[in-house]
């Protein structure tokens, strides 16, 4: 079983309570927009990190981490990009993606709006986790957390942490 911690669009912001959400998890997964890499520093300080870079990125940021991550866990295939839209409306790449390599879990960030979306026509659990910096036009700041083990998903957890 691994415990995960999901957040996007930290925009260079990071916290305390965001911390004690890292500590929590066995491995912290971040969707883009990371806007300072002090960020992904600290936090792979306290926890291994997988993340993207964003669309808000730099140079730094698009040397150490890729546009896409694609990689297995605990039975699940999973990819995470920044942009990638949502189901019905999908970039064109991530449709194409989906239809070449099938995936269990697709994880975007980009929106700030957390959505946990279920899409049958590809078999895929969309997970966005809305946004976990201050800087954008969401009221509350946003992240998932759940466990993988054996091939299931369980614990889902939207954790709200305070207003921007």
């Amino acid at each position: 079983m691994v415990k995960i911690l999901l957040l996007s669009d930290t925009h260079g912001y990071l916290d305390e309570q965001m911390l004690q959400h890292v500590r929590w998890a066995d491995e912290v997964w971040h969707a883009g927009d990371i806007g300072d890499l002090q960020v992904t520093e600290k936090i792979a300080q306290l926890r291994p990190l997988r993340a993207v870079y964003g669309n808000i990125d730099g140079t730094e940021a698009r040397i150490q981490f890729p546009l896409d991550q694609l990689f297995e866990l605990e039975g699940k295939k999973i990819w995470m990009t920044h942009i990638g839209g949502y189901p019905k409306k999908y970039e064109a790449r991530i449709k194409k993606g989906l239809l070449e390599h099938p995936v269990d879990i697709l994880i975007c960030g980009h929106s700030h709006i957390l959505k946990i979306i279920y899409d049958p026509s590809f078999d895929v659990l969309f997970l966005n986790p809305g946004a976990a910096g201050k800087y954008g036009f969401h009221a509350v700041r946003t992240l998932l957390r759940f466990q993988l083990d054996n091939g299931n998903i369980s614990n889902m957890e939207l954790v709200e942490l305070e207003k921007r």
